[in-house]
């Protein structure tokens, strides 16, 4: 009996997603897609959607002149049609001219919301890297922009669609097997601050640079910031919390159901590496307070990892149960279990090279995550099609983001600070509510959720 209950319900299962993979199928059929931001990880996710659905990547947009010609080289070898996508130095123009149904937005973070924000009232429903912003008003402009146009809006924090965490979630959590859980761990220990210190000089001649830097403070052009390095300055991003926190505290949030925390305080600073131009910080501690809960985040960006499940992958979390421990990262997961009557359990990434071998020779591509982002695609691509909300939609990743952008807001500010999501400020602080809104660089303006 237990047997032909589990065939019957695996061949649910399978029958639910065969039926997902054709909607998804569905809404992509002839979808026109354009990609503005034509680096690195922009490229990775085109290149997985390409390889699941029936889509013509009609137009690429970078104000890397060289950048923006070589994918699109790339994306002519890979499209079914061969045809070479359209380059545009200005997002504004490309949406005005091509019309695209889908947007992905992948460039740094300073430029993702008056992106995404154009795109949305352009028609398009679109795919936005992570973080959504760079700081609280911003992504609630976004938030705003989505309903008011009535776009689907997926944000790329994968972890969602992550094969072996959607298990370790269902397996472990929705089972009761970590029973109540009282603190998380959330951690990076990458040495990934910029050591680096090079002399600014003149930008190449193939990079607008006054257009990248956009919105942002204008700094003298530096090789530290163009291509993928920008992350070493928090002119543009948030530093390694708004990079790597908003995606492990996002995972937890997603597994245990959560919205948004009480309290949030953080401390650190620049304790080791004050040589470096790189402003952002190379040690920090955030705590996000909720109820009968604490999710306490850390980074070093030096010296060795502190615990066991870090040591063997320094990017992850720890979720302490009362019935046992589940450490969770973009590798694998394992659960033991406390005592000595539960079962441990564990699963590892999933890789797909008997579907996609191309996955195994493409270069810089984070081989372990290519699966998932096929996955939140096709998510994606369904909730076009329903015009639904995809798993981690623009809300979500508003949340995720803002708890990280107030992180740093409290490490700078020096204290703790509780934020009122339905007012959208901090309760009782002036000064704090001062540092919502970026000051943007004319001729640029700040979006507000009264003016997308």
């Amino acid at each position: 009996m237990n047997r032909r209950l589990f065939l019957k319900a695996a061949a649910a299962a399978s029958a639910a997603l065969s039926s997902r993979r054709s909607l998804a199928a569905e809404a992509a059929a002839g979808k026109r897609v354009a990609l503005i931001g034509s680096g690195w990880y922009g490229k990775s996710a085109l290149f997985r959607l390409l390889q699941i659905a029936p889509v013509e990547v009609v137009a690429l947009c970078d104000v890397d002149k060289k950048m923006v010609a070589e994918a699109a080289d790339m994306v002519a070898e890979r499209q079914v049609s061969k045809k070479k996508p359209r380059t545009y130095g200005d997002y504004r123009e490309m949406l005005k001219q091509e019309k695209p149904d889908i947007v992905h937005v992948a460039t740094p973070d300073h430029w993702h919301a008056l992106s995404m924000i154009a795109a949305v009232q352009a028609g398009a429903d679109v795919y936005v890297e992570k973080p959504i912003s760079v700081d609280i008003v911003e992504g609630q402009a976004m938030v705003a922009a989505a309903q008011k146009y009535n776009r689907v809006v997926q944000v790329n924090m994968q972890r969602r669609s992550t094969p072996h965490l959607v298990e370790a979630r269902d397996r472990v959590i929705r089972e009761g097997k970590l029973g109540k859980v009282g603190l998380v761990e959330i951690y990076c220990y990458y040495q990934m601050r910029a050591r680096e210190n090079p002399p600014d000089t003149d930008p190449p001649e193939y990079l607008d640079y006054e257009m990248w830097t956009g919105p942002a403070p204008m700094r003298p052009y530096n090789a530290l910031v163009h291509p993928r390095r920008w992350r070493a300055f928090m002119e543009y991003g948030n530093g390694i919390v708004g990079d790597m926190c908003v995606h492990m505290l996002d995972m937890v949030r997603w597994m245990l159901n959560l919205g948004w925390p009480k309290r949030i305080s953080s401390s650190g600073g620049i304790f080791l590496d004050k040589k470096s131009k790189a402003n952002i910080s190379d040690t920090q501690i955030a705590t996000f307070e909720y109820d009968d809960l604490t999710i306490v985040w850390q980074h070093r960006s030096w010296g060795d990892p502190p615990v066991p499940a870090a040591q063997k992958f320094p990017w992850g979390a720890t979720l302490y149960g009362e019935n046992g421990t589940l450490t969770a990262n973009v590798m694998n997961y394992e659960f033991i279990p406390r005592g000595k009557g539960g079962t441990p359990l564990s699963g590892k990434c999933l890789y797909e090279y008997d579907k996609y071998p191309e996955d195994e020779t493409e270069k810089d591509l984070e081989r372990h995550v290519a699966s998932a982002i096929r996955r939140h695609y096709q998510n994606f691509l369904e909730n076009i099609a329903t015009r639904g909300k995809p798993v981690s939609n623009i809300e979500e990743g508003y949340i995720s983001a803002a708890c990280c952008i107030l992180a740093n807001m409290a490490m700078q500010l020096g204290r703790t600070l509780a934020f009122d999501p339905t007012k959208g400020k901090i309760i009782g602080d002036d000064e704090a509510n001062r540092l919502l809104a970026r000051p943007y660089r004319a001729p640029w303006v700040h979006p507000t959720p009264d003016t997308v």
